[in-house]
């Protein structure tokens, strides 16, 4: 893929660590979505999410923020559905100053949604999520899907000492977008955030983090029950899947060895990713969203602190890169 990185522009620092982005189009505007926390990347009540339109891709304004008291807000992500601009969040429940007593089986899903991007409603618990982290969602035949993770079993691990290969990744649906139920098991072990996309034919194609080892690819047919998965080369946190014209892009944090981390863009060819680009990055970053203007060109958003504190801690500021393709 020829890739070439038009602009990059810090597009907003407020001085808190601002993080997990995520992008779409909606009726006639730009959407992009990411949390802002003024204590760091870790888990605190004070975190907010925040959504920002824009006519053009160049001014953005803030058309909505959400939080929920007593939990951490983060991972916002996009889902068009049934006429609604919807933001779904994973939460931490965090009534407590002891992080040794936070317990994965108290995520809880919540969605905040506009049918014009001007008025906004929620945040409304979403029935079904009570032990499960959600991330990215998608959309197929009037069905809207979430990558969750749980701990198998639901099983009670004391102090947070769960090993990660109890971590399962799930593929949740839902008619209506807001009451949720388990359909397939994506990764039985070390399940970890999940990108999804759809193929014209109706498969399900997936790109998934899989803890401290390298990504999966992960493949299912209708009804979606039943998953494959094929080790990819590179560790990717926080990873982006999406459909470029007939390319597919992935991104996501890299690290190699004892290399600094850094947000860097892939293209999969033959189940194998051939990365393209790395971005001005470091420290805390990455969690890229995407969305594509034409086939050749396209908007990224993601995070990074390299030009604040360099750590998980505020400030860390939200980015956005003008991409293009070279026509070969």
């Amino acid at each position: 893929m020829p890739l070439r990185i038009n602009s990059i522009r810090k597009i907003f620092n407020d001085g808190n660590h601002n993080a997990f982005t995520d992008l779409c189009r909606f009726q006639d505007r730009y959407y992009l979505t990411f949390r802002s926390c003024p204590d760091g990347h870790m888990i605190f009540a004070t975190s907010k999410i925040l959504v920002m339109a824009s006519h053009d891709g160049q001014d953005w304004e803030e058309v909505h923020a959400f939080s929920v008291p007593k939990r951490d807000v983060r991972d916002p992500h996009f889902l068009i559905f049934q006429g609604k601009l919807m933001v779904y969040s994973s939460t931490w429940w965090v009534d407590t100053t002891e992080a040794k007593e936070l317990d994965v089986n108290d995520h809880l899903g919540f969605c905040a949604w506009s049918e014009d991007g001007n008025t906004w409603h929620g945040p409304r618990m979403l029935d079904g999520t009570h032990g499960y982290y959600i991330w990215r969602a998608a959309t197929h035949d009037g069905i809207a899907y979430l990558n969750g993770r749980r701990i198998r079993d639901f099983e009670v691990v004391p102090g947070r000492a769960e090993p990660a290969e109890y971590m399962e990744s799930w593929l949740l649906h839902s008619p209506d977008g807001f009451t949720w139920a388990p359909l397939g098991l994506i990764q039985p072990s070390l399940g970890d955030e999940t990108a999804l996309l759809f193929e014209e034919d109706g498969s399900l194609l997936a790109v998934a983090r899989t803890a401290g080892r390298p990504a999966q690819l992960c493949r299912a047919q209708p009804p979606y029950t039943e998953w494959s998965r094929a080790d990819l080369d590179s560790l990717l946190g926080g990873p982006l899947l999406a459909k470029w014209g007939d390319r597919y892009l992935v991104g996501g944090r890299k690290r190699n060895g004892n290399a600094p981390a850094v947000t860097a863009l892939y293209e999969l060819i033959d189940d194998r990713l051939q990365e393209i680009a790395e971005l001005p990055s470091g420290g805390d970053n990455s969690y890229p969203g995407f969305v594509a203007l034409s086939a050749t060109e396209g908007l990224l958003s993601y995070y990074s602190s390299h030009e604040g504190s360099g750590t998980g801690l505020a400030p860390s500021a939200i980015y956005l890169a003008r991409l293009s393709l070279d026509e070969v």
